[in-house]
């Protein structure tokens, strides 16, 4: 079985790192800060972004593919994962001071109700399979 939710996922994420690296690179080359954020609010704004995406994503990441593995319904994956990134995009245009401090909380939001509901969805799949292990369907013993 080919974990296809899971590669396009991933896929997806790896763009959206890529878009926050980007973002800081073009405050780096701005402001010509080569190391740190320099003080500058913007680029540690950013980094702060880039940062939690990271930390928050391969979790999710593992999730997902532990769930796609299980035989979890497709539909609720799909929705959940074009749900994270929305909200991780949302978080990271609402880092900016540009006043949009409801796309951030929002983001948030959206990223720790995915994990939540990934978190509730393994834990099913898991004592599903703890709880009601399969029998085979010839339990004789030979004589």
């Amino acid at each position: 079985m080919t974990p296809t939710i899971t590669l396009i996922f991933t896929a997806c994420a790896a763009l959206v790192n890529l878009w926050l690296a980007i973002r800081i690179g073009k405050v780096r080359t701005a402001e010509k800060i080569s190391h740190g954020d320099g003080g500058h609010g913007l680029l540690g704004r950013r980094m702060r972004a880039q940062l939690n995406f990271a930390e928050n994503t391969p979790v999710v990441l593992i999730l997902v593919l532990a769930l796609e593995l299980s035989g979890t319904p497709t539909l609720w994956l799909w929705i959940l994962a074009v749900a994270y990134i929305i909200g991780r995009i949302l978080h990271a245009l609402g880092m900016d001071p540009e006043g949009r401090n409801w796309m951030r909380g929002a983001g948030i939001m959206a990223s720790m109700l995915v994990t939540l509901i990934l978190v509730g969805l393994a834990l099913y799949a898991g004592y599903g399979h703890i709880a009601a292990p399969a029998i085979p369907a010839d339990t004789s013993i030979p004589v």
